[in-house]
This record gives structure tokens, sequence and C-alpha cells, in this order.
């Protein structure tokens, strides 16, 4: 007996599928900028697939005596649905930065904006050690001179 005819409409409506499942879906084709800068496309993708199909039964034709046959009815659908969901971007000196399309929280802005406060605060202290250092050096100059002035 040959296959069934919804073993065909499966198979074909599997490799168009995985014609259309390729990574530079997924992760797009970089794109380079006038200053050098490398721009990659992220994005989320979900495929659906729904197939079907029945055999109707035949009917005995009363004056032949033979059993009438009705072909396969069957149907499929696939879906796609691609969403972008960030960008990353490599800069000058390979610095590399993720840039969500959607801030859903407040968490997700503080994360960002916690690398550039903690360099302030790294360049705030250490300006403030230099200058307690030179301010303790001016003290023992003055300590030094009263001394030597008794």
């Amino acid at each position: 007996m040959g296959a069934h005819p919804i073993d065909e409409l499966m198979k074909t409506a599997m490799e168009s599928i995985r014609d259309m499942v390729d990574v530079n879906t997924i992760v797009g084709d970089a794109v380079q900028t006038a200053d050098d800068t490398v721009i990659i496309p992220v994005s989320r993708v979900a495929f659906g697939f729904a197939a079907g199909g029945g055999d109707y039964q035949g009917q005995r034709d009363r004056k032949t005596d033979q059993m009438e046959n009705f072909p396969f009815a069957g149907g499929s659908g696939a879906g796609v649905t691609i969403h972008p969901v960030a960008f990353v971007v490599v800069g000058k000196n390979n610095a590399i930065k993720l840039l969500p399309v959607e801030h859903n929280t407040a968490l997700d802005r503080i994360i960002d904006f916690l690398p550039g406060f903690l360099d302030k605060i790294s360049a705030l202290a250490g300006k403030k050690k230099a200058d307690t250092e030179k301010i303790e050096k001016e003290i023992e100059k003055k300590d030094k001179k009263q001394q030597e002035l008794f």
C-alpha cells in the first residue's frame, strides 16, 4: 500500500518550515555604520504549525455492488511571528552594549544606569582620596614647622 496523502502534506509543510528556520532569523545580519560601529539585531521568533485531514468512507453503489471511493481531504497551515528584542552594538575599542527594544521595568533602567554611576563614584572616590592625602601632607608640613619653631 502506498503512502497516505497526509504523509506528503506533512512532509511538504515541514520542509517549508525548515527552510524558514535559520540562525539569521534570530540574530540578524550585522550593519556597519559610518563611524565603524557595528549593530546586530536580535529577534524572538515563534513558529506554529497545524495539519489535518480525513478519508471519507465510500458508499456501495446498489446497481454495481461496488464501493465508491471518495478522495482524501486535508489541509495545513503555518504561522511565523518575529518580534525584535534588542540590538547588540559593538562600538569603538570593541565596547559591547546591549540595547533592548523595550524597557519594561524600572529595574532595566537601573541596570543600564548602574555602570556609568559606578564609574562616576569611583572617580569621585579617587579624587577625594587624592585630596585627603594632599591635606594630610600639608598638615604634616605645618606640624614640622611648628616643631622647628619650638
